[in-house]
């Protein structure tokens, strides 16, 4: 945190942002630093949005985006400030998350040895679907949508040629 945006904040937010430098990051467990990744990000949002509603309404009467933004600078350095500390305490949860994973894996699969670890056996049907194929979305795009439809539109108009044929 450089003086410049020290000076800016009020000592509440000063405080939010020292819990966010490294050594205080490594001192929490992965619940702590989700409640410190909340409100670090509510405090972003809160800035960037006072920022960006301040602008928006000065440009009516500055005329200029430019010089309606370079009156709002402190709550843009404020927004700004705030994300770099959202940024460092997303990666430490991100690293710290990848640990637990890396853990549990660990455990699923020493647990998965301890207990035979052996895998069922097929049925030797080699043309059933696996529970896992059996259950796959299908992925609806505008194109397959139009296709479906086509499709269905194309099947009624050859039933129907049919049933008035006989």
């Amino acid at each position: 945190m450089d003086a410049q945006l020290r000076a800016m904040l009020n000592e509440p937010e000063r405080a939010l942002l020292r819990s966010t430098e490294p050594r205080e990051l490594k001192r929490l467990d992965e619940d702590e630093l989700t409640v410190l990744h909340d409100r670090i990000r509510r405090a972003r949002n809160k800035y960037s949005k006072l920022y960006r509603r301040r602008a928006s309404a000065q440009v009516s009467t500055d005329r200029a985006r430019a010089r309606a933004s370079a009156s709002h600078a402190m709550a843009a350095r404020k927004a700004e400030g705030f994300e770099d500390a959202l940024a460092r305490v997303s990666r430490r949860l991100a690293d710290l998350a990848e640990a637990a994973a890396a853990e549990l894996k660990a455990e699923r699969l020493a647990a998965a040895s301890r207990s035979g670890g052996s895998r069922p056996r097929s049925s030797g049907n080699k043309n059933a679907q696996s529970p896992s194929t059996s259950t796959k979305r299908v992925t609806r795009t505008p194109a397959s949508e139009k296709r479906r439809a086509s499709t269905k539109a194309s099947n009624k108009r050859n039933q129907s040629a049919r049933d008035s044929r006989g």
